[in-house]
């Protein structure tokens, strides 16, 4: 059948490129028409869909080294009920003409949905899936989503005591059918099968009118969920112990028929005490993003007009003045105008000790001001706050899929039609061959085993465990962009380290003094004076750690900065040189007294500059671009887990093996261009290793790219969370060992719940198919096993980890 298409394309610098991506889908069979319109960047796109589907010619425009324009929108789900409900919607929407992908996340009730805006809309994707019988809205504020899921859960608690209560009778009479129960007192009334029909109806067709609307929408677009077997197998069970009781009445009341009234609504009473369960324990798996949002700031004080004014956050502007007090959180991102203070930035960072801060210095939002008052320009505010980066990656992550949750998708995608197979070749099984014709006999397998099979654990088993550990590790400070970023990380076994701002501080700081002439204060005022007026970092860094030291500088006389050499100055009436051998030789200055201790300074990595005052060597300083207090501790305890640590730096040899001695790195790759890191990675990866890079996240990208993982270190802000598949937030190696636990414990969390559920499955159709299982407690296992499965992904959420001693098998 001919269809036709519009894409929008993005990439495309000139008319060149829309011509080359024409000739590359007209050679594509199947393909009528193709019409590239560089002015629009729109393709529109005639084919035949018999022979060729969308996907195949935006893959081919992706290979040609262009984008298809994608819009993403995520809905909240109602109306699902198992894990065979997600399979459903998902299949429709991925099915629905203009739908890239679409994610659906059972344990939170939501859908991801990719599409092309010219084929389809928002509006459409709702009308394809309330023809299956559920609804899509927008995704809701946190706040909405809170107050939806507190009113399920009061319906589904009004539910269950209005079942409990009309339950406790029909229990107590079925208890009283074991021999050892037989001391306890019943009044005959309840024995009586039309007060139990009184008791079990209400149960049956109100509270357990939920599962008759799931189970009717399901059978409506032709499939099945959890609502089918547990409508299928209650209604047998309750229909048949009518036609019990009518037979009973018509026999003139003789005997005591054998009913199953108790069963049908003790099965619903303990599904609906599930549900209850089950939606209380998922509220729990979303409290990470809940704690995030906490941080963030509800009221700013922004200056307008010369006044102070109290707005709601969300009414900040960038270029708004504010105004933060002591105490005060930091409304939204900004640069401070005025003031000095301490601020809390443990949020962010994991540090618990305040930094200091004063004009020019750049804030987050949602950090906490210690001291003194400060005025402050918005810079960005809204979706573009690191604080809300974060969130929004934590969220996308719980949202996505890891690779091993599609396995168990598949699996439940099929069980419910396979499972009510099943329970009818029981009931024949036992009708025809092993008790015939006792209809009776064979009731009690079919109905235990459609109830103790429902998928629901299944269905659960990834998702609350993908939620419970993405969001531990946003409160370790360790942001993973997907689920299968946190499934794949487990698997690294070498990380390759960028030096500078990652093993280093990445700032230079005075590290050496060794004076041969004069008081060491007194030189060091001189020194600082004649680097006062350099621009140079290095120049900067020695006048920060003069000034550390308490020492007053003075004014120069004169100044003059010779590059590549050092600077010359007049201080106090002295001459002063400070800088290389050059310079001192150009000086006329004899140097060779302090030679050996200016080459060790030197074999360590450091930069070691020669002080002359009038024409006399004075001393040497020394500056190093120093390392982390963590990172020697970090790196052993990457080790302790079997991991290879290789530093790659564009750095000199000598600088770079110094730096990797001091850290306990022993393979030290130096000298190598930003441009040439992606080779490096690539040639560890074709030795078969899985590789993780940790860098930047800025000129480590192309490297960041290449690797197995990609690990951005430090900053927190939106670009280092697009650059890599991790961002390690609080700017310490010992996250890396984290974020390798992390998705160590998680998988395992995963493949524990996932084995739970195969086994609680498979172990329990056959006893049920069996006749060794009561319905009443097939449907308490059924309801205990959604609910263990959640609580064992909660553990995830009280993960530690020692930071020595560790081994990669605990």
């Amino acid at each position: 059948m001919e269809k036709e298409v519009y894409l929008p394309i993005e990439g495309m610098t000139c008319a060149a490129c829309a011509n080359r991506i024409e000739k590359g889908l007209t050679r594509l069979d199947g393909i009528d028409e193709a019409n590239v319109n560089f002015g629009t960047e729109k393709a529109k796109i005639r084919y035949d869909s018999d022979k060729i589907t969308p996907q195949v010619f935006e893959e081919k425009i992706e290979h040609l080294g262009y984008n298809v324009r994608k819009e993403k929108v995520v809905f909240a789900i109602t109306g699902m009920t198992c894990a065979a409900c997600a399979n459903r919607i998902e299949k429709k929407l991925s099915r629905t003409d203009g739908v890239s992908s679409a994610s659906v996340n059972f344990a939170v009730e939501n859908v991801t949905v990719e599409y092309n805006s010219s084929q389809v809309s928002p509006v459409d994707l709702k009308e394809a899936v309330k023809k299956i019988g559920y609804t899509l809205n927008e995704q809701e504020s946190n706040e909405e989503i809170t107050d939806y899921r507190d009113r399920d859960i009061r319906n589904q608690t009004g539910k269950f005591i209005f079942a409990a209560l009309l339950s406790a009778p029909l229990l107590w009479t079925m208890v009283t059918h074991f021999e050892w129960t037989s001391f306890l007192y019943i009044p005959d009334m309840f024995m009586n099968p039309w007060v139990q029909l009184a008791l079990a109806a209400p149960v049956q067709f109100i509270a357990g009118a939920q599962f008759y609307k799931g189970a009717y929408k399901a059978l409506r677009s032709k499939s099945a969920n959890m609502d089918v077997l547990i409508a299928l197998g209650t209604t047998v069970a309750f229909f048949y112990s009518l036609f019990l009781g009518y037979e009973w009445h018509m026999a003139g009341q003789v005997g005591m028929p054998e009913l199953y009234f108790e069963a049908a609504a003790i099965i619903i009473t303990l599904v609906i005490l599930g549900k209850l369960f089950e939606v209380r324990a998922k509220g729990r798996t979303g409290k990470a993003i809940e704690k995030l949002l906490d941080m963030q700031a509800k009221t700013a004080r922004i200056v307008r007009d010369g006044e102070e004014v109290e707005v709601p956050v969300e009414a900040v502007v960038v270029g708004d003045t504010f105004i933060v007090r002591p105490g005060e959180k930091i409304p939204v991102d900004g640069e401070i105008v005025k003031g000095m203070s301490a601020l809390d930035e443990s949020m962010i960072t994991g540090e618990s000790i305040p930094v200091d801060k004063k004009p020019k210095d750049v804030v987050i939002g949602g950090t906490i001001n210690k001291n003194g008052t400060l005025t402050v320009n918005a810079t960005k505010v809204g979706k573009d706050t690191a604080l809300a980066q974060i969130v929004k990656v934590v969220e996308e992550a719980q949202g996505s899929k890891a690779d091993i949750q599609r396995v168990a998708d598949r699996v439940s995608g099929v069980f419910v039609p396979i499972v009510v197979l099943i329970a009818v070749g029981s009931f024949l099984a036992w009708y025809f061959l092993i008790e015939p014709g006792d209809v009776r006999s064979a009731l009690v397998p079919l109905i235990t085993v459609l109830v103790i099979a429902c998928p629901c654990a299944l269905g659960l088993a990834t998702p609350t465990s993908i939620m419970a550990g993405s969001g531990r590790a946003a409160e370790m400070g360790v942001l993973f962009k997907g689920g299968e970023h946190l499934e794949h990380t487990r698997n690294i076994e070498t990380v390759v380290l960028d030096k500078t701002g990652t093993v280093t501080k990445g700032e230079p700081e005075l590290t050496d003094v060794h004076i041969v002439k004069g008081m060491e204060q007194d030189v060091l005022a001189l020194v600082g004076a004649a680097e006062k007026h350099s621009e140079h970092p290095l120049a900067h860094a020695i006048v920060d750690g003069i000034k550390k030291r308490g020492i007053p500088i003075p004014e120069p006389e004169q100044f003059t900065a010779l590059p590549g050499y050092g600077v010359k100055a007049q201080v106090n009436g002295k001459d002063l040189s400070i800088g290389t051998r050059k310079l001192m030789k150009q000086h006329q200055v004899n140097s060779q007294a302090i030679e050996e201790k200016m080459a060790t300074l030197e074999t360590d990595g450091k930069t070691a500059m020669i002080i002359a005052i009038d024409h006399e060597v004075a001393g040497l300083i020394a500056v190093s671009d120093t390392v982390k207090d963590t990172s020697k501790a970090a790196i052993a305890r990457m080790k302790s887990l079997g991991l290879e640590v290789i530093m790659l730096t564009g750095d000199n040899e000598n600088t770079a093996s110094a730096i990797g001695h001091q850290v306990g790195i022993d393979r030290v790759i130096a000298e190598v261009v930003p441009e040439q890191k992606a080779d490096e990675i690539k040639k560890l990866q074709l030795e078969g290793k899985k590789v993780a890079m940790v860098g930047d996240g800025m000129n480590d990208a192309p490297a960041l790219a290449v690797a197995d993982v990609g690990m951005a270190i430090g900053t927190g802000t939106d670009v280092a969370i697009e650059a890599a598949d991790v961002t390690l937030m609080r700017g310490d190696l010992q996250s890396v060992a984290d974020s390798i636990q992390l998705s160590e414990k998680t998988m395992r969390n995963i493949k524990q719940n996932l084995f739970f559920a195969f086994v609680y499955n498979s172990a329990g159709i056959p006893i049920a198919a069996a006749g060794l299982l009561a319905p009443w407690v097939a449907g308490a296992a059924m309801a205990f096993s959604s609910v263990s499965v959640i609580l064992n992904a909660l553990r995830l959420q009280r993960m530690r980890f020692k930071k020595e001693g560790d081994s990669r098998a605990n």
